[in-house]
This record gives C-alpha cells, sequence and structure tokens, in this order.
C-alpha cells in the first residue's frame, strides 16, 4: 500500500446505492479525499442517500504484518449512513492487482460486510458489498467511482 502515494489528492464521481439487492441502483455525486501518510491511507468519501439525504464516510488502512504492498491488511471504517455511530475495524489483504479487500461479519456471524478499494493514478473505485454467509450470495449495496478532480 505504499505504492498508493501517486492515489493521494482529491478524486470526484458518481456514487451508486441500493438498499435491497432487487432495487434499482441510485446514482448520485460523490466525492473522495485519499491521503497517505508512511503505510497508512485514509480515504474520506461522501455520497448521496435518496432518501435520507449527503453522506459521508471514512476508510484508515495500513498493513497488518509489517508489509505495506500485498498481504493483510486492516481497517477502521466509519459512514454516517452504512456504518453509525460506531466504527468498525476490518480485516482482509491486498490482492495481487493491488485490489483491497476488508470485512467484518455482523449480526451474529449472518452476514459479512466487505469493502473494495482499487485504484490506479488515473482512477479510484470503492465498492461496499452485503454477503450472507449461508449462501455466500454477493448483493452489491454500493459502488463509487471517481477520477482526479
Amino acid at each position: 500500500m505504499s505504492s498508493s502515494a501517486d492515489r493521494a489528492g482529491t478524486w470526484t464521481g458518481e456514487n451508486a446505492f441500493r438498499l435491497l439487492a432487487d432495487d434499482a441502483p441510485h446514482p448520485a455525486p460523490a466525492t473522495a479525499v485519499v491521503q497517505v501518510s508512511g503505510a497508512m491511507t485514509t480515504v474520506a468519501y461522501t455520497w448521496e442517500h435518496p432518501d435520507d439525504g449527503p453522506q459521508a464516510g471514512l476508510l484508515a488502512l495500513g498493513p497488518a504484518d509489517g508489509t505495506p504492498d500485498a498481504g493483510p491488511v486492516v481497517a477502521l471504517w466509519g459512514d454516517s449512513w452504512h456504518q453509525a455511530p460506531e466504527a468498525r475495524v476490518l480485516t482482509g489483504r491486498v490482492h495481487e492487482d493491488g485490489t483491497v479487500v476488508v470485512a467484518y461479519d455482523y449480526a451474529e456471524g449472518r452476514w459479512r460486510w466487505e469493502v473494495a478499494l482499487a485504484s490506479d493514478a488515473d482512477a479510484l473505485a470503492l465498492r461496499m458489498d452485503n454477503v450472507p454467509l449461508a449462501d455466500g450470495e454477493r448483493h452489491t449495496a454500493m459502488t463509487a467511482t471517481f477520477t482526479r478532480a
């Protein structure tokens, strides 16, 4: 993740939110600010809920084992709509393609919330999936795509 320094900066784009898997996605403007400090990366983002209006979140990521570019990752995540009022600790990994996927289980271990972050120098993507652990069928709740502001 230390190679993410060129991802730092302000990004603008569009967010698509849906509450249920069968709902049509609700598109709305979104922003993200990426900051890199050593091996830590933060992504502060904004998005809009179709009924509840403007929302904001923060994802702070760092290596879990001292290997900044690949391997286990730990994250602290909070979102004014998805995860409020308490922050959650998520764990996961940096995949070979550079995508970071972190998750935590909730509802007495019946569901998993996954957050995926992918980027290159010109594009940033944030996806949040709700996964029922009984069948593992992924339900994408939010996707946001960004370009440099």
